[in-house]
């Protein structure tokens, strides 16, 4: 029953954003931004502690900045993650842009299927809305479920209203075998920390020895599909371009460790660049190695 209250407490929300001007928006953005920051301190230890590990050669009120400049993004970001599910085609495309596309045509006309790869930085969620609207290939996503399971059917039926057919991580094995009658993109975070420490690939990232995903190089490798990153880059507020590179042509060439180097190596160039819009809340380093 709490889950389901929960629920209709999400829907009621979503639905008063879906009408709610972006400009309107925005000051509520600005409101969670305060309350997160200076109320509620949501895992404000957990940020700091991040930031700092980071970039030790940073002061304490650059990281002051960091800090607070991340809980503007986490706000907007949220809002804007609701907001983007009543977006019509046109708007979403008109707001979150890949600006060289051929690289995937380029890949599609080869017949190859490829590995898409994306992190939590900036506004990730409008990519799952919109990569099927400017991509060629069929679009396959890859989500972690909610608890929540009204929440997650939710946003499972939301995120694939573009043809986006989304998939559990736990069905990552299977995926691959689909059979399809064109070339595929198979869309994966790349920054969350490995739930099986057996299988991670350590990595040097943020001057910390990194515990990271091997699924991305180790599929990759398995097919031999090629991998291209998107870096997605605010413009301004409601607005995003992404950039695609090309990270591997023949992934058998490469080990899964090398590949996930160059994956981790991109990121944190991105995120030096910018590091108040990557999603600094998370534990990423609560895993040591031993």
């Amino acid at each position: 029953m709490i889950k389901y209250l929960n629920y209709l407490l999400f829907r009621s929300t979503s639905i008063i954003f879906s009408i709610v001007p972006f400009k309107i928006l925005y000051l509520f953005s600005d409101i969670v931004y305060f309350l997160l920051y200076y109320v509620v301190s949501y895992r404000k230890k957990v940020v700091l502690a991040n930031l700092k590990n980071a970039f030790p050669e940073k002061s304490n009120q650059e990281i002051s900045i960091i800090a607070k400049n991340f809980y503007k993004n986490l706000a907007d970001i949220t809002l804007e993650s609701i907001k983007g599910i009543s977006l019509n085609n046109k708007n979403l495309l008109k707001r979150y842009k890949v600006t060289n596309p051929e690289i995937m045509e380029e890949l599609f006309l080869q017949n190859k299927s490829v590995i898409g790869i994306g992190s939590h930085y900036a506004n990730w969620e409008w990519g799952v809305l919109s990569f099927s609207l400017q991509f060629p290939h069929i679009c396959y996503g890859l989500y972690k479920p909610i608890k929540n399971k009204y929440i997650n059917q939710y946003f499972k039926r939301s995120r694939a209203q573009n043809n986006m057919h989304l998939h559990s991580i736990k069905e990552t094995k299977t995926l691959f075998e689909i059979p399809n009658e064109k070339p595929a993109l198979y869309f994966m975070i790349s920054d969350q920390s490995p739930s099986n420490l057996n299988s991670a690939v350590w990595v040097n990232f943020l001057n910390q020895q990194t515990a990271c995903l091997h699924g991305p190089g180790f599929y990759a490798r398995k097919y031999n599909l090629p991998i291209v990153y998107g870096d997605v880059q605010r413009i301004k507020r409601g607005y995003y371009e992404i950039s695609l590179s090309q990270i591997t042509e023949n992934s058998q060439n490469f080990s899964t460790e090398e590949i996930t180097q160059l994956i981790m190596k991109q990121l944190e160039n991105i995120i030096r660049k910018n590091p108040a819009c990557w999603l600094w809340s998370h534990k990423r380093w609560k895993h040591k190695k031993i």
